[in-house]
């Protein structure tokens, strides 16, 4: 019996090209969607014939109750070796397998930089300007050279993000609650002793946390209007750390100079949603982990998981 694959979420139509599918010839039947879902009931209606469900990170969420609603599942491949959003005790008791792909620290390390970069020096206004035939030169950039980059977490992407603050000559401190002095030290940063205190005292906040019951609303009104209103707020991890109403007010009230996002909370982001317009909003789609090296290995390792759970020795298992 031929078992059906069903490749989510491929928004660039890529999934196919990158990876050798045809040693699935025969045994599994793939095919790709690339729109996002708007209920279970689409992504039921979509994949619901399918044994098999390759999932990009955390585009498509899989909770308990979209689970019971796939019976024919067998083995959900996600992007990466953690997703929050798939119930793993749910799957398990569904009998679902669940498996995940090596995944790489480096790209969404480079898109801070480019968020970052973008905020100082004015990047889209003054891009935007030169496209529409608008005034050469309207705004002064921020240096970065000698100002501070406050890192919330410094794990492999905050280190990483560190070391190329520290190449630009910017003094770099961090905070989490499990950051100790002689850790921070290890990456030649200072670790403040508070939050308040990193986010009172720098001119570049940038948030590498994961999300967790301790993390989620961590920068809330009290936090954002902690701030200087000359800094910069950059969100590449996940929108929930920052509670989202008041950021949009921090925004629009000009507690913060502006703020660099790649992430939100409801993904794709609204057509009619503030924060795609808010001049001192620079907005990406999600693009931190989106790139040809990456989805390479996303890829040719699910087919490497699809054909080691049909011989019976699933790779790269979670929960």
């Amino acid at each position: 019996m031929t078992l059906r694959c069903a490749v989510l979420d491929d928004y660039q139509d890529v999934a196919l090209t990158l990876a050798d599918w045809s040693v699935l010839d025969g045994a599994v039947d793939v095919r790709t969607l690339g729109l996002p879902f708007r209920s279970e009931d689409e992504v039921v209606e979509a994949i619901g014939d399918c044994e098999i469900v390759v999932a990009m990170r955390e585009r498509t969420p899989f909770p308990a109750s979209l689970l019971a609603r796939l019976p024919r599942l067998r083995l959900l491949i996600t992007s990466g070796m953690r997703n929050a959003s798939i119930d793993l005790s749910a799957a398990a008791g569904h009998g679902v397998t669940v498996c995940g792909t090596g995944s790489n620290t480096e790209p969404p390390v480079e898109l801070t930089w480019a968020l970052i970069l973008g905020l100082a020096r004015n990047v889209v206004a003054e891009s935007t300007a030169m496209r529409a035939g608008g005034p050469w030169q309207s705004t002064l950039g921020t240096d970065l050279h000698g100002r501070r980059l406050g890192l919330l977490g410094l794990g492999k992407i905050g280190t990483r993000v560190a070391r190329i603050g520290q190449a630009f000559g910017m003094d770099v401190v961090a905070w989490s609650r499990n950051l100790t002095a002689e850790r921070a030290a290890e990456a030649g940063v200072t670790a403040t002793a508070t939050k308040e205190e990193l986010l009172e005292t720098s001119d570049f906040v940038s948030v590498h946390l994961v999300l967790g019951d301790r993390t989620r609303g961590l920068l809330d009104a009290d936090a954002l209007r902690r701030m200087r209103p000359t800094g910069y707020l950059v969100n590449t991890s996940r929108a929930a750390i920052v509670d989202q109403p008041a950021l949009l007010r921090a925004l629009r009230e000009n507690w913060i100079a502006g703020a660099g996002l790649d992430v939100f909370d409801h993904e794709p982001l609204g057509a009619d949603d503030p924060l795609r317009t808010l001049p001192n909003v620079l907005a990406l789609p999600h693009l931190g982990y989106v790139t040809r090296r990456n989805y390479e290995g996303y890829f040719q390792q699910a087919v490497e998981d699809i054909t080691a759970y049909l011989a019976g020795t699933p790779v790269r298992q979670l929960g």
